[in-house]
């Protein structure tokens, strides 16, 4: 009976260090770690999202598909409905026709472009990777034609990565860094959106949007 009861005993503490190990591996129910990319785009439909007057926003294929033309004055954009600070930013687009962009850290405004911060460039034929303020300074970071062709894929899906750490930003291209600030003066907290430019035929395609809160650093 002793040796029955030390095994048991045994058995006891195995099984109970085996529970803890679980639980100290997986972590915390809902722990959102640095780790954990999260969908902004269900594939399905625009939940989570509303769009500004200006151009036409609709789900085709599992797509987000943004498309304006010429005679429309406004800038069409589909906001993200919730508010971010720090944050890496996943987008896999294709620029057909237009000039579009993935804004960050924006805030709405009563004017025919409908947002102010900062956007990540995106172009069929130039300056995609590279950051405009609308609304503030513009062009903030500019890429050159050379530099554009190295990390650009026309008429291809591109993935855009945006990291910002505080103050600290980061535009990365198809693996490419495209742009970087420290201790930018901008805001660190807002909208996400997509970007229709007005006065001119538009046609961009969005395949995957995921967000990853509180990045370690500035890498992809």
């Amino acid at each position: 009976m002793e040796i029955i009861k030390n095994t048991m005993e045994k058995l006891s503490i195995f099984v109970s260090c085996i529970f803890l190990l679980a639980m100290y591996s997986c972590g915390p129910q809902n722990d959102h770690t640095s780790t954990d990319w999260q969908p902004l785009f269900n594939h399905q439909n625009l939940d989570g999202w509303h769009a500004s007057p200006g151009g036409t926003w609709q789900v085709e294929d599992g797509c987000i598909v943004g498309k304006s033309s010429a005679d429309e004055p406004l800038h069409g954009i589909l906001l993200h409905d919730g508010i971010y600070d720090d944050f890496k930013l996943k987008v896999v687009y294709k620029a057909i026709e237009g000039n579009s962009g993935v804004y960050f850290r924006v805030e709405e405004v009563d004017d025919p472009v409908h947002v102010y911060g900062l956007q990540a460039e995106i172009d069929p034929e130039k300056d995609a990777g590279g950051l405009y303020e609308t609304g503030g300074r513009n062009w903030v970071v500019q890429p050159t034609p050379e530099d554009v062709k190295k990390w650009y894929k026309p008429d291809e899906w591109n993935e855009m990565v945006i990291v910002c750490k505080g103050r600290d930003l980061a535009v990365f291209l198809n693996g490419y860094k495209t742009a970087e600030l420290h201790d930018d003066p901008g805001r660190t907290s807002g909208l996400i959106g997509l970007q229709l430019h007005g006065n001119m035929d538009m046609d961009v395609r969005f395949k995957d949007i995921l967000i990853m809160e509180n990045p370690d650093d500035l890498n992809p």
